[in-house]
């Protein structure tokens, strides 16, 4: 759930929408190790650093995420210096023992920057035009016609939210359970991808296809009934046909129904009202399912950097493509950057690196980051997980993330 970096104040009064970037009030609106890793641009011949010890400036600012509230947090971080790695807080409430930094996590709508690839991947094969109507791969879905490939990917189709949406005139619409005790109680209940977005097509949609920008996970679990119908192959085989299994990333799981986190992870926990009273509940153990496509996958800081920087050195898609990808929307923006098809574009300024992409993310109990220069040699990979502490997103997360870029990308400069 993309506001699911903070507790929900007041349940009552506002549904928060769900996997948008990590939790800013709206994370504003909207925040919102793989063994066979191949050489990747920026990922070869680059030494180790010891994790904590070189970095002191990176441990220090993971920490500030800590000492704000946050219960865990593991960074990897990729550059000119080497690659470091580094953990802070806890595992698990209650215990001394420090998030593992192999460790796996739910990586919430950085799924979305997977999706987009795979559909891009059959735009490049010829099996989907960019700018073809959807309806025309989908036809029993009844869709508006004027929505084209593209415009499900870069979220201006105008598609309702399933998770929930605010309209212009301030009118809130329900979806499925996103947030609070609500999505607590339904936490491990099962959706079907065709369900969510029948759910989406039987509201009014937001604006005219093509006419505006609104940020909606059903986008992207449309875009894998897209994908499952033109490749006649699931989603989690498409995903490892074409990039988990090429990349090495065995640490990545597109999970389906599962509950369970697979391997070494830290816990996630959700703070909620109920009864006027408030809670806080494990939620490591939850039904994905909720997001398909949309905020689904679950991965690792070392498979995150393989990707992106695989991604943006343009081993996984044409450069015609990957200019299209990194092509803003006008009319989107926010808290990190622009969107393209499938990532946001951060204009980090002279001082800075210029150019920064990125696809952050988050559910119940866990958000990610991802950042990577343009070229891929650069990458910020880090999961972050939310415990039993009442913390102000709205101040706590913005401030916190810019410290945080700047030390990476900027040298501790202003980062735009």
């Amino acid at each position: 759930m993309s506001e699911s970096l903070r507790p929900v104040k007041n349940n009552r009064a506002r549904t928060p929408r769900v996997s948008r970037r990590v939790a800013v009030t709206a994370l504003a609106a909207a925040l919102l190790a793989g063994a066979a890793t191949p050489a990747v641009a920026g990922s070869a011949a680059v030494p180790k650093v010891a994790a904590g010890q070189d970095r002191p400036e990176l441990q220090k600012a993971i920490q500030e995420f800590i000492d704000a509230g946050y219960a865990g947090m593991q960074m990897r971080v990729n550059d000119e210096r080497g690659e470091w790695v580094g953990s802070a807080g806890v595992r698990k409430l209650g215990q001394s023992a420090k998030p593992p930094t192999n460790g796996r996590f739910r990586a919430g709508s950085v799924t979305k920057a997977f999706v987009a690839t795979v559909v891009l991947q059959l735009v490049a094969d010829g099996e989907i035009g960019l700018d073809a109507p959807v309806a025309g791969y989908l036809p029993k879905l009844g869709l508006d016609r004027r929505i084209t490939v593209r415009m499900m990917l870069q979220h201006t189709s105008g598609l309702f939210n399933y998770t929930g949406e605010f309209y212009d005139d301030g009118k809130y619409v329900p979806g499925i359970p996103g947030a609070g005790k609500e999505w607590v109680d339904n936490r491990f209940h099962t959706y079907r991808p065709q369900e969510l977005v029948r759910l989406a097509l039987s509201k009014p949609a937001k604006f005219e296809p093509g006419t505006g920008w609104s940020y909606a996970n059903t986008n992207y679990t449309l875009a894998q009934l897209l994908i499952e119908k033109v490749t006649g192959r699931s989603l989690a085989e498409e995903m490892k046909r074409r990039i988990l299994r090429p990349l090495g990333l065995s640490g990545t799981v597109v999970p389906g129904a599962r509950l369970d986190i697979p391997g070494p992870h830290a816990h996630g926990y959700y703070r909620y009202e109920d009864a006027g009273q408030w809670k806080v509940v494990d939620v490591t153990r939850q039904n994905p399912s909720l997001l398909p496509a949309a905020g689904d996958m679950i991965s690792t800081t070392q498979d995150l950097h393989t990707f992106f920087s695989a991604l943006n050195g343009g081993k996984l898609i044409p450069a015609k493509l990957l200019a299209e990808m990194r092509k803003p929307h006008p009319k989107s923006g926010g808290l990190f950057g622009r969107y393209g098809l499938g990532l946001y574009v951060q204009d980090t300024g002279p001082d800075c690196v210029g150019t920064l992409l990125n696809h952050n993310g988050s559910v119940g109990g866990y958000g990610a980051l991802m950042y990577s220069t343009p070229d891929g040699k650069k990458t910020l990979i880090a999961s972050i997980t939310t415990g039993d502490a009442a913390i102000d997103p709205a101040q706590v997360f913005p401030k916190a993330l810019d410290k945080l870029v700047k030390d990476v990308f900027c040298g501790g400069t202003a980062a735009g």
